[in-house]
């Protein structure tokens, strides 16, 4: 029973969800006057909560459980600590133009060995959470960002843009609870697969 156990934990996937911004960096702050770090905080738990209910959950780990400042370096630090088999970084999307709207989704410039996961990763991500939620999609896209650039060497890794807290729509959209829990359940069955 204990071996049979030991395997389970052993193929069980590994993923670090970093839960963007934090502390005295609050991120976008929404046309609602919603802040991004407590929109994707929101979202993390309930990532957490609805995991706990899965017949197999999955390993999950967060960078920050509350209201704190974690460093970019920690944050990618932290998922190679853990082995992660997945990293997803979790924003919400500002623009001037209040008419800008949908998901982007973003893999490192940098090419490494998992690139190619990672954009993979990128794209079943943006394309189930267009599906279920009705967002238009603004692709999957390269950037250097530190904490892709730093961890796409050792596992697959995306940075997630859910959505213009300047768009009004938008918005409102993501700072709902019902909502929040369908964008956290979507995110959950796209690195299920």
């Amino acid at each position: 029973m204990c071996i049979i156990l030991g395997q389970e934990a052993s193929t069980q996937k590994r993923i670090v969800i970093d839960v963007g911004h934090g502390g005295k960096d609050a991120g976008a702050i929404g046309i609602n006057r919603m802040k991004e770090k407590d929109i994707v905080m929101n979202i993390a738990n309930e990532i957490l909560s609805l995991n706990g209910k899965l017949e197999k959950p999955l390993d999950i780990y967060l960078t920050r459980y509350k209201d704190t400042l974690i460093s970019l370096a920690d944050r990618t630090k932290l998922a190679k600590a853990l082995k992660a088999d997945l990293f997803v970084s979790l924003h919400c999307n500002h623009s001037d133009n209040p008419n800008a709207r949908g998901i982007e989704v973003y893999a490192s410039k940098k090419q490494a060995k998992y690139s190619k996961e990672s954009v993979f990763v990128g794209y079943q991500i943006e394309k189930m959470l267009c599906t279920v939620i009705g967002y238009e999609s603004r692709g999957v896209k390269f950037a250097n960002f530190q904490v892709l650039r730093e961890t796409v060497g050792f596992c697959p890794s995306v940075l997630l843009e859910l959505g213009f807290l300047s768009n009004e729509d938008e918005g409102n959209y993501i700072s709902g609870y019902v909502n929040i829990k369908q964008i956290a359940s979507t995110i959950l069955k796209s690195i299920e697969l």
